[in-house]
């Protein structure tokens, strides 16, 4: 249930309204929006009398959310939720690129990548020290070592590092992390998005390879009924009948997170595709479907990468990709960066 407050309603008349609801059993999220203040009921709201909430001076309005998620709902939480990441920020209206490998293999590779992608005009720096593989004979990443690398890359670039983490044991690992992704595979890994609530790290959330959009929001909903707010969700690509691209990327996601949601979103493009030649059309259109990120895979010799390389582009091309990015922002009236 959403309370919608006047505007310029009485500070005392609110808290006797919170301080009654409160004593009814639900929990209280008051926000403060630019247009309009609103208090979010969560709980069992069935036992609430709306007549007698309605009858007070500074109420303006009730309205019922049938959404499982509350934390996550636009409903409840009318503006955007904008979260800086050191020198950038996400949800702003601008665009960030988050790109760089996909697993982290040595210090000359993630160093010459991130200055490559750097040069380029990406924002951040991806870059995966833990690999979830199909096959156990696969690459797993350099674990705490890519993560040492990943942070001298930082120092070397200035650019803000995002890596995925897999085991909650692990978590101490990631202390001097700037955002911390949760990939496809433990979207629904329920006690890591629990203890990921309760860090104070942005938190990018990819959707599942067969989840809903709504199943993504409940994830989300997990990190944030533990506290942490900054969530980003990324659309990925999901897992359908065709089996000429590596998922199908569901581009439909993006307005519609954002029609339902507050949270950012950000679109991984090589991910979804696998397919090299796809990433630069489905950036584009990621960045006309409206996503506040794009996170690209970059190698400085993807022939040689001992992950994924089919879908990893040269520095050259991304060099070249970043600049019709920036033609189509401009456009659309955006920028990239802050």
């Amino acid at each position: 249930m959403i309370i919608i407050l006047k505007k310029g309603a009485p500070a005392e008349s609110v808290r006797r309204l919170e301080d009654n609801l409160k004593a009814q059993g639900v929990s209280i999220n008051h926000i403060e929006g630019v247009n309009q203040n609103i208090i979010g009921l969560v709980g069992d709201t069935s036992a609430i009398d709306i007549e007698n909430i309605l009858a007070q001076d500074c109420v303006e309005n009730i309205r019922r959310v049938q959404e499982p998620y509350k934390k996550a709902n636009r409903k409840f939480h009318p503006d955007d939720t904008v979260i800086p990441v050191k020198n950038t920020i996400i949800g702003n209206g601008s665009l960030q690129v988050i790109a760089g490998p996909c697993s982290v293999e040595s210090e000359e590779q993630v160093i010459t990548t991130a200055i490559a992608v750097k040069e380029a005009g990406a924002t951040m720096l991806r870059g995966g020290a833990f690999k979830p593989r199909t096959s156990p004979y696969s690459f797993q990443g350099l674990g705490a070592e890519g993560i040492r690398l990943l942070i001298k890359a930082r120092n070397e670039t200035g650019l803000p590092i995002v890596t995925e983490i897999m085991d909650c044991a692990d978590i101490d690992l990631f202390a001097d992390v700037d955002v911390i992704q949760v990939g496809a595979r433990n979207m629904q890994n329920f006690r890591l998005l629990k203890l990921l609530g309760r860090s104070d790290k942005p938190i990018l959330l990819k959707r599942g390879l067969a989840n809903t959009m709504e199943e993504t929001l409940m994830s989300a909903e997990y990190i944030m009924a533990e506290g942490n707010m900054n969530v980003i969700l990324c659309e990925r690509g999901i897992r359908t009948f065709e089996t000429m691209t590596r998922n199908t990327l569901d581009l439909s996601a993006v307005p519609l997170f954002k029609q339902k949601s507050h949270l950012p979103v950000c679109v991984d493009p090589s991910h979804a595709t696998g397919i090299v030649s796809l990433i630069e059309p489905m950036s584009l259109a990621a960045v006309v479907a409206g996503a506040d990120a794009l996170e690209i895979e970059v190698h400085n010799d993807p022939k040689s990468a001992l992950s994924d390389g089919g879908q990893q582009l040269t520095p050259v091309k991304f060099a070249d990709i970043m600049k019709k990015i920036k033609d189509i922002t401009a456009y659309l009236g955006r920028t990239i960066g802050k």
